[in-house]
């Protein structure tokens, strides 16, 4: 049986926690195997809270991606609720202020395997703090739902942001505690920070979320199914442009188009013809109720992964933004992007300028792919020492 970190804190009774006061930085995913939540599990077995802290999306994880949650009163305990994500980048961070009168911080975010995902960028925030505060912070690790497999270019200095804070790949085949492991080293945290990750126990890193038997829930709003956690890395591109990436319909992410995209047949086999292995473009209508494009037409593709491990969720959205450019109205998006207004969305979401450059000079998706492998090669080499030996 495979247990989340949470689930091995509930079986050993919370004894780590007792006699200490103690803060939660969850949301809704923070649940083990029973589905019972971190803060109820918490509650049950008596031990004495202090604060909580929401990331992206909030404590609830009812908010829309990049809208700024407040902080606020737990409506049935009472408690605190520090909002990590408000109206500046500074919000982002978690203060030593907000551990007076912590023992441990508890971290307790379901991440997709993504760089692109903030969770990873909040929990490593709120590790800096403790370092300050000299607060004990516990890790509580989860698998990663989307497997082993690392794809994509690697964040250059210039272009780090919150969607790319540490030089990661876009698909970097590591879990939450693993990636707090080599945060602490970048940072120099190592002599200054007490972490304890409790890893999740029977898991292996070529397992899949539906291997795990763990249930599913929603750790952010447009993320319904592991489906979806796979296509993310890929399709997270289009949020640099102009099309929809499916926001607003019961799909986000498989689904991508723009009303300017009259005909779905042409856009699929445009990009199908780069060679997409492990999936089907199906040519699609689709009809956005909020966000981009609402309440308009769009032409589209649906991506249908039909062999998870041979699918390269970055080689099909690059296809993809290549075969796009053949109708007239598109473009890369122009707006602030996760607080940056100086550079382009999709240069942040590459992690770098280069590949952007690639595609207006009409290379094609072997090329643009191709330029991600010396720095995805040295990054496999980087994030070795930090993998856990127990996830084999």
């Amino acid at each position: 049986m495979i247990k989340s970190g949470l689930d091995v804190l509930v079986a050993e009774g919370m004894q780590r926690l007792r006699g200490r006061s103690v803060a939660l930085l969850g949301h809704p995913a923070s649940v083990d195997a029973r589905l019972t939540h971190l803060l109820d599990a918490c509650r049950a077995h008596e031990l004495r809270l202090v604060r909580l802290f929401g990331p992206e999306h909030g404590l609830l994880g009812d908010a829309q991606d990049m809208a700024h949650v407040g902080s606020h009163h737990d409506a049935r305990t009472g408690l605190q609720v520090v909002s990590l994500y408000g109206p500046t980048r500074d919000s982002l961070f978690l203060k030593p202020e907000h551990l007076d009168g912590v023992d441990v911080l508890v971290c307790d975010l379901q991440d997709i395997g993504c760089r692109y995902y903030t969770f990873a960028y909040t929990v490593a925030f709120a590790l800096r703090a403790c370092a300050q505060a000299r607060t004990r912070c516990l890790v509580l690790d989860r698998p990663n739902p989307i497997g082993p497999h690392v794809e994509g270019n690697v964040v250059d200095e210039r272009h780090r942001s919150f969607v790319g804070e540490y030089p990661l790949a876009n698909r970097h085949g590591m879990t939450l505690g693993e990636l707090c492991r080599m945060f602490v080293t970048h940072d120099g945290l190592a002599g200054s920070l007490d972490l304890e990750i409790l890893w999740a126990e029977g898991w292996r890193r070529g397992s899949w979320h539906d291997d795990t038997g763990m249930p599913w829930v929603l750790p952010s709003p447009n993320m319904p199914t592991p489906d979806t956690a796979l296509v993310y890395p890929g399709a997270c591109l289009f949020e640099g442009t102009n099309l929809s990436e499916g926001r607003g319909t019961t799909r986000p992410f498989e689904l991508v188009g723009a009303p300017y995209v009259d005909d779905p047949h042409r856009f699929a086999a445009l990009a199908a013809a780069r060679g997409l292995p492990g999936c089907t473009l199906r040519p699609c209508f689709f009809r956005p109720t909020f966000q981009k494009h609402a309440g308009q037409l769009c032409g589209g593709v649906q991506i249908h992964v039909v062999d998870r491990e041979r699918f390269d969720s970055l080689r099909t959205g690059v296809a993809l933004l290549i075969a796009a450019r053949a109708f007239a109205g598109f473009d890369w998006r122009r707006t602030t992007y996760e607080y940056v207004s100086d550079r382009l969305a999709i240069d942040l979401l590459f992690g770098a300028a280069e590949p952007r450059a690639l595609i207006e000079r009409g290379a094609d998706v072997d090329e643009v792919v191709g330029s991600f492998a010396p720095a995805r090669a040295r990054f496999l080499e980087t994030r070795a020492p930090f993998l856990h030996p127990g996830y084999g």
